[in-house]
């Protein structure tokens, strides 16, 4: 009997090392509080609770996509028009998740500005043309009766600081900006007009991975999926400890980070169909950029069954 149980306890052993040994890469965008979900999941030991010792990385969005195709990275968290684009143009990709469904972006401009009808024939600051912030601008000022194409002209700046630098500067006449950012403007009397979590639904951060990682390593995926599920949670459950948190990722003092965790706690979310309504507007604004006519098959782009899968095992609705 006492031969039995040490070879099924050596079996155990050998199954929990052969888990706890996967080792994956996310990249990221950038470090910001809408990325935070699986930096936090590694800080907090939900990565490693389901079996993943994970480094999470920063590369361009671009640099990301490529690195997923090639098998050098395992997982990228940015979907937007980057993600969804690669998709469409044949690059063997597809969105497993979604944790924040709609962009925690704002329309920030400089102090004359008090409404979003006054912003007809002026310059508005994004990272790329076709990405989030370009179409956040685009739906906003849509949103509020002008035409997104004909009434603004954009300007592809580049990343947060250099289109918070530029509205500062009075190089341009608002800019599209998320937290800190829209406090640190609010600060120096520049207007935030609206905000696109308000207005529409439109996935910026979740996971993303190879189609053949869904054919090989499904499980995998569902683990890591499992971790972005109990690191939302905690955002939501845990505000002090999601700002100490913020205080340490990302090195701001105390009222930054506070401001930063009261703008994107409301969008962080894991709900299947906020993220399925989302990713069919990313789809249709993507054909657009891409001028693409034929019609998209959804699991083309994304294959939401076994996000489904871990939030039925994790209790969720």
């Amino acid at each position: 009997m006492n031969l039995i149980l040490g070879a099924l306890f050596a079996i155990l052993l050998s199954h929990t090392s052969v888990v706890a040994a996967d080792k994956i890469r996310i990249s990221m965008t950038g470090f910001a509080g809408q990325f935070m979900t699986f930096p936090l999941a590694q800080k907090r030991g939900f990565l490693k609770e389901e079996g993943i010792e994970a480094e999470v990385i920063r590369i361009s969005a671009a640099a990301g996509r490529a690195a997923l195709a090639s098998g050098e990275v395992d997982y990228s968290t940015g979907i937007g028009g980057t993600a969804i684009g690669g998709a469409l143009s044949g690059v063997p990709i597809k969105v497993v998740a979604c944790y924040v469904p709609a962009p925690v972006l704002a329309l920030v401009a400089r102090p004359e500005f008090r409404s979003v009808q006054q912003r007809e024939g002026k310059t508005v600051a994004v990272l790329i043309f076709g990405g989030v912030a370009h179409f956040a601008a685009r739906a906003i000022v849509k949103h509020f009766g002008l035409d997104p194409e004909k009434d603004l002209k954009y300007l592809a700046v580049g990343p947060p600081d250099a289109r918070f630098a530029a509205l500062s500067q009075g190089l341009v006449d608002a800019a599209v900006l998320g937290p800190p950012l829209d406090f640190e403007a609010r600060k120096q009397g520049l207007n935030i007009l609206a905000r696109a979590n308000d207005i529409f639904v439109f996935p910026e951060t979740g996971l993303v991975t190879s189609v053949k990682k869904i054919q090989e390593k499904p499980d995998e995926i569902k683990r890591v999926i499992r971790a972005g599920i109990k690191a939302n949670r905690y955002i939501r459950a845990n505000r002090d400890g999601t700002i100490q948190f913020l205080i340490e990722w990302l090195k701001l003092n105390r009222e930054i980070a506070t401001a930063t965790y009261d703008s994107v706690v409301k969008v962080y979310d894991d709900d299947i169909s906020l993220c399925d309504k989302g990713l069919r507007l990313v789809i249709d604004e993507t054909k657009k950029t891409m001028k693409l006519s034929r019609d998209i098959p959804y699991s083309e782009i994304a294959d939401l069954s076994i996000l489904g899968e871990a939030q039925r095992e994790l209790g969720n609705k």
